[in-house]
Formats: C-alpha cells, sequence, structure tokens
C-alpha cells in the first residue's frame, strides 16, 4: 500500500510539474503582448536559460532516465523561443534570431557527439542556468521595475524545481541534477520575491 501511495504521488508531482511547465511562459508571453515594451526581462538571461535546457535535456535523453523526469524542457525551449522572437522583434533585432537559431542547433549537434562531450556540458549547466537567472536578477534592480516581468512565471518555475527534487530523488537519485534543481529553486524564488518587492514598491509610490 505504501508503495502504491508513493507511486502515486510521485506520477502526481511529475504531472503537475509537466503541466505547469507547458504554460510557464504564456503568462510572460501575454504581458509583453500587451506591453510591447521588453524593459525588466533580460535578453542575456533568456539565451542562458534555453542553453542550459537543452544541455538538461540532452543529457536525460542521453543516459537513458524516465522521459516523464524532462519532458518539460522540449516543451519550455520552444516557449522561450517564441519569447525570445518577440524580444528581438520588440527592440527591432528581429534579424539577430538566424544567428541564435543556428548556433543552438550547432551547439545542440555537438553535444550529441560523444558521451563525454554532454556529461562534461551538464557541469558547467548548473553554472549557465544560475547565470541566466542572475541576469535576471541584475536586470530588475538596473531597471527598479518589474512592471513587464510575470510574477506567476517565476512563481511556477519555482515549484517546478521543487517538484524535481522531489522526483530525482525518487527516480534516478542523479547528485548533479539535484545540486542544479536546489539552486535553481533558490535562484527562481529570489527572482519571484524580486519581482513582487518591485510591484509592491510601485503601489505605494503611486
Amino acid at each position: 500500500m505504501e508503495n502504491v501511495d508513493s507511486f502515486t504521488l510521485l506520477n502526481t508531482i511529475n504531472i503537475s510539474a509537466t503541466l505547469i511547465c507547458m504554460v510557464l511562459k504564456v503568462p510572460q508571453i501575454f504581458l509583453l503582448l500587451n506591453t510591447k515594451c521588453t524593459k525588466g526581462v533580460s535578453l542575456r538571461a533568456l539565451l542562458l536559460e534555453i542553453t542550459g535546457y537543452i544541455v538538461f535535456a540532452t543529457y536525460q535523453k542521453h543516459h537513458g532516465y524516465p522521459i516523464a523526469t524532462f519532458l518539460e524542457y522540449p516543451i519550455m525551449v520552444a516557449q522561450d523561443s517564441v519569447l525570445l522572437l518577440m524580444m528581438l522583434h520588440y527592440d527591432g533585432n528581429l534579424w539577430q534570431s538566424l544567428i541564435y537559431s543556428l548556433a543552438y542547433v550547432v551547439g545542440w549537434q555537438l553535444l550529441s557527439l560523444q558521451g563525454w562531450i554532454i556529461d562534461l556540458a551538464l557541469s558547467f549547466c548548473t553554472f549557465i542556468s544560475g547565470s541566466s537567472k542572475f541576469s535576471q536578477l541584475q536586470c530588475l534592480w538596473a531597471s527598479g521595475d518589474a512592471g513587464q516581468v510575470s510574477a506567476l512565471t517565476w512563481a511556477m518555475a519555482t515549484y517546478t524545481c521543487i517538484a524535481r527534487i522531489f522526483t530525482t530523488i525518487s527516480t534516478t537519485g542523479d547528485l548533479k541534477v539535484l545540486l542544479r534543481f536546489f539552486v535553481l529553486t533558490t535562484l527562481n524564488g529570489w527572482v519571484f520575491v524580486t519581482i513582487v518587492y518591485y510591484r509592491l514598491r510601485g503601489k505605494k509610490l503611486t
């Protein structure tokens, strides 16, 4: 009975994380559509985030981990790609999308060449993904404005990382993967709190 309950809980968390990730960037996308302004949203953070997602999903697939533990990453890459195109469009730099697309395709092919390459890449993945969150924090600090940054997106991102800590412990127990999720949970939560702080401060000023 206990094993059945644990399996049910694991499946529930896997499904919830996947479903949330399917719409993770939708609030941010709609916010940009409404404001048509990218102030406070970091392009560098988005590029690093896409890189981290590609590396992590490739690593999980290479090692034959259960697809349920990384199914959301291709979905998030697609959402981030839409967000990237929107940011480049509103900033008048849509032509740069061709350069970024080529770089990501070539990079993904290189990752798939040898097992040691993807293992090495994952060693840097936590740093890359962490840097993306820190870049977003720096952008918020510099602009002092969170009006174009979706608090809901970052709240959901924090939850999915917490969920993945549990599913990783319950399935693969991969320490490198666990470290990544612990770091990202902390940084995602930090970004969320910062957004809420600037929103509340803005309301007080008005």
